[in-house]
């Protein structure tokens, strides 16, 4: 297990990658053990995603979690920059209720390059469990330019 240490906009982020696959993203990381190849590429897409150069994040991850947290994810993980879905959106798309996909997306250990931030509530935001709550997840939707319907 290494982490990468990455500065931007939204904070100074913390990778993790254990086994050839990214399994967490957290706000304050720091550097810990040597970077790896993988490590390296996913500090340059994080730079280049703070830039506004990159649209798609293209690594490898693991979700340690149930199946359900697992395909809420790769969900997420699909929706493209500048869109949104609403928690009732994947769930409908699971045949499951709305409310464990919300906790799923909150549980997500990889926000970011899985884009949790486009996932809001049917009639507002909802929440976001990275540093700075609400307004940084209006920071990252406003960054990728999803911000109008914001307005």
């Amino acid at each position: 297990m290494a982490m990468i240490s990455v500065e931007t906009q939204f904070g100074r982020f913390g990778v993790e990658e254990t086994d050839g696959a990214l399994t967490r993203l957290v706000w304050n990381g720091t550097d810990e053990g040597e970077p790896t190849a993988l490590l390296r590429e996913a500090a340059a897409q994080l730079r280049a995603y703070d830039q506004g150069r990159l649209d798609r994040f293209d690594l490898p991850y693991r979700i340690d979690g149930s199946e359900f947290q697992k395909r809420v994810c790769d969900l997420i993980y699909a929706i493209p920059r500048g869109e949104t879905r609403t928690y009732g959106d994947i769930a409908k798309e699971l045949g499951q209720p709305a409310q464990p996909v919300g906790q799923a997306c909150g549980a997500n250990p990889i926000p970011v390059i899985i884009p949790c931030h486009r996932v809001l509530a049917a009639n507002g935001l909802g929440g976001f469990s990275g540093d700075g709550g609400v307004e940084t997840k209006v920071a990252l939707l406003r960054h990728e330019r999803a911000a109008g319907l914001l307005i």
